[in-house]
């Protein structure tokens, strides 16, 4: 726990051989504590990763941006930021940067503590790549059947589709459809150098054409 305390922000730590209750007892403690790092696991692999600010910042601005979008459409929208999402049965567990609720907002409303192996799984994740490569989780994310991966990398935003145990990119989000990775990239672009209420202003502007979902029961139930 001292390590994982004094890790430098962009570092990260690998532990080999953990078991599955040493590392449920390693997440809990941390969250108890309110660490700002990140954990994957996947049978008895460790890796822990301490986020740049820089990196937290980028995810509060997407943040920003997908409540817009739902907003404009009146999307129903729940979002979890840092949560572990594991299941014992297939050893495997991570923690996404944030996370959305869409299709299944309803579902989960009031939930305190979401269990995967009765609760449905988040629709988005979001992955922010500023020291990390996420790539190498995706086989999680697939086993733990996470419909949709949006991937950031400080420049490029691309889309990810679940498709059985890989994910393929795709131009589209089919959990907010209309929504382009493009849109969320420029908005970011702009907010670097404009600040973010500006872009944020601009992002707004560019949904003026933008609908296809206001009569779509499904997205409000």
């Amino acid at each position: 726990m001292e390590a994982i305390e004094h890790l430098p922000r962009g570092a990260t730590l690998i532990l080999q051989n953990v078991s599955w209750d040493d590392y449920e007892a390693l997440t809990d403690d941390l969250m108890i504590a309110g660490s700002h790092v990140r954990v994957s696991y996947d049978h008895g692999r460790v890796e822990i990763m301490s986020p740049l600010n820089e990196h937290e910042g980028y995810g509060r601005f997407i943040d920003d941006l997908v409540r817009v979008y739902a907003e404009h459409l009146n999307v129903k929208l729940e979002k979890l930021g840092q949560t572990t999402w594991r299941r014992r049965i297939l050893q495997q567990g991570l923690e996404p940067d944030c996370c959305y609720y869409v299709t299944n907002a309803g579902r989960i409303i009031g939930i305190k503590r979401i269990d995967l192996d009765v609760d449905p799984p988040p629709d988005i994740a979001v992955e922010i790549d500023i020291t990390n490569d996420s790539l190498s989780k995706f086989h999680i994310y697939a086993a733990l059947e996470v419909p949709e991966i949006w991937r950031y990398d400080g420049e490029n935003f691309q889309f990810y589709q679940r498709a059985g145990a890989s994910y393929h990119k795709t131009a589209e989000s089919s959990v907010l459809p209309g929504l382009r990775p493009q849109m969320l990239a420029s908005a970011l672009e702009q907010s670097k150098t404009e600040g973010q209420t500006a872009a944020l202003a601009a992002f707004r502007k560019t949904l003026t054409g933008v609908s296809g979902l206001r009569d779509d029961p499904r997205r409000s139930s």
